[in-house]
């Protein structure tokens, strides 16, 4: 974990060196040259697994080139096809050799092309219109000095050549979240335009897959339509099994879809890169017709969608916004209400015998009337509620909007729905200049238990009926269900006369005063005159 992290540490030094720090390409530098890297490292991992006899070669890419084609061809066809397809020249041991060649920084940009080219179809993410982006930019390009920019692509190749994944590639998700995570933390924020990249914190979706799926699941399509960089996806499919899971995914912003691409790369789920598109979901679905098994999804609350507003009110829409679009704003458009689309486009979503978990606002879960209460109401007609758990305030350290997440279940028990009342959980620490509430392990334990075992906890949880949500006006709200409780104190007969005549007294009192401000009133009134 160290030596990753300070691999990752040296990227961003060099970058600084030449000029390129905290620039709005630096993103693009880091997390390409990691994942050629890791690509890079895959490769050779997977190809010493295939034929042992090439661990013991220290060159490892001269060996590779002295293979003939047909031998190299039937070893590249032997790889599982979740690992990525390389030339030796491709390798970063035999560009090490070459960094005193000239023009070495287009012999760096062509083999990233190269590398680009030959596994586009399973490395790529597609846009709704079906067009491939390409898996590598031309990355000394960014250098505005042509004559640094050898010298920055050897910069790079020096880095890259000290460091191993190899001794990692036993490990799993937990590593692997970890270092991604890292990675991307000065670019992931939630401060860059309009289609911000929300980060859901991991306790959050911890408890979003273990409540989603409690028991061993095969086969399962699983799916987020605000994916960001993957949180909730990475989650889910580690509590699935990689290998049990297919992960389908729809995000508008590209560098997201980059960042999703590398988590799915890092945990053993390259079979789904093909699955993730850059689109906008509620304009342009491109999984409309789309079933699944499970979805997950942070949506983004507030966003303005007046420019294609319009485009939602067509027929083949109809189904799928049943409780209604929210209408236009006439001030602050950035505050209307899209993540009531995201929820319905989620049910829609869902298979016949489907299961999702929404972050929503809180407000939604108790909102008298309107599209929230149409939706509410939907999914308690059609026994679709398993429950909801409201989470603490600043769970979330970029938004200071408290929120619920919502468990849907095609199957869901109806006598038995879980309303659950986090909020007093958790504890404060300080985060930069925000602060966050973050729960501790056992509280996270506490809220998968409770919920998933149906358990009534005083001021924690309730389990109520669909009519019993019914007649509360369908408010999801935990604290309305909650029992009133009054405690009674047995007095003798003595202190209950001693009582009854204090309250006497106050009450005469009171009556006095209020006589005598009656009567100045009444006098001031008298005083008034017409001028």
């Amino acid at each position: 974990m160290t030596k990753t992290k300070l691999l990752i540490d040296n990227l961003k030094s060099v970058c600084a060196n030449y000029g390129l720090g905290n620039d709005g390409n630096e993103f693009k530098i880091i997390t390409q040259v990691f994942l050629y890297k890791f690509l890079n490292d895959k490769f050779r991992y997977a190809v010493k697994q295939e034929c042992p006899d090439l661990v013991k070669s220290e060159a490892f890419s001269a060996v590779l080139m002295e293979l003939s084609d047909d031998d190299y061809s039937d070893l590249i066809d032997s790889l599982d096809p979740n690992i990525p397809r390389l030339q030796p020249e491709h390798l970063i041991s035999h560009l090490f050799t070459k960094q005193n060649d000239d023009d070495f920084a287009k012999l760096f940009d062509d083999t990233l092309r190269q590398i680009s080219i030959e596994n586009a179809e399973v490395f790529s993410v597609k846009s709704f219109t079906g067009a491939k982006d390409t898996l590598f930019d031309e990355l000394s390009q960014y250098i505005s000095d042509s004559s640094q920019r050898d010298a920055f692509c050897k910069a790079l190749i020096n880095k890259l050549f000290e460091f191993s994944f190899e001794e990692m590639f036993e490990q799993k998700y937990d590593f692997f979240a970890t270092i991604f995570e890292y990675l991307i933390k000065d670019y992931n924020t939630d401060s860059g335009g309009k289609y911000a990249e929300y980060y859901t914190p991991h306790a959050v979706a911890r408890i979003m897959a273990q409540i989603l799926v409690p028991e061993p699941v095969k086969g399962v399509k699983c799916y987020d339509p605000s994916a960001g960089s993957g949180t909730l996806l990475m989650s889910i499919a580690h509590q699935i099994g990689e290998e049990n899971c297919t992960i389908y995914s729809e995000d508008i912003s590209q560098k997201s879809s980059n960042m999703l691409r590398l988590n799915l790369v890092l945990n053993n789920l390259t079979h789904s890169i093909p699955n993730i598109i850059k689109t906008n979901t509620i304009a342009l679905p491109h999984y409309l017709e789309n079933k699944f098994d499970y979805i997950v999804s942070n949506p983004p609350f507030k966003l303005d969608f007046s420019d294609f507003h319009a485009s939602l009110d067509k027929d083949a829409f109809k189904k799928r916004f049943f409780a209604g679009i929210p209408k236009i704003a006439k001030t602050k458009k950035e505050s209307m209400a899209i993540y009531l689309l995201f929820i319905q486009h989620i049910i829609h979503s869902l298979s016949d015998t489907g299961k999702a978990a929404i972050v929503v606002p809180t407000g939604f879960i108790t909102a008298q009337s309107g599209i929230e209460k149409k939706i509410r109401e939907r999914l308690i007609e059609n026994n679709w509620l398993r429950g909801v758990v409201s989470m603490p305030s600043n769970i979330f350290a970029s938004t200071g909007t408290n929120v619920s997440v919502l468990f849907l279940d095609k199957n869901a028990d109806s006598h038995n729905i879980v309303l659950m009342d986090a909020s007093k959980l958790g504890e404060t620490i300080k985060e930069g200049k925000n602060q966050r509430t973050v729960l501790t392990q056992t509280e996270e334990n506490r809220i998968i238990e409770t919920f998933n075992n149906k358990t009534a906890v005083e001021d924690l949880s309730v389990v109520v009926t669909k009519e019993e949500i019914a007649t509360k006006n369908f408010s999801f709200s935990a604290g309305q269900y909650f029992e009133v409780k009054i405690e009674y104190t047995d007095i003798t007969a003595d202190e209950f006369a001693e009582k009854m005549n204090a309250f006497e007294a106050n009450l005469s009192k009171f009556f006095k005063e209020g006589n005598t401000l009656d009567l100045e009133i009444q006098q001031h009134l008298k005083g008034l005159k017409y001028e």
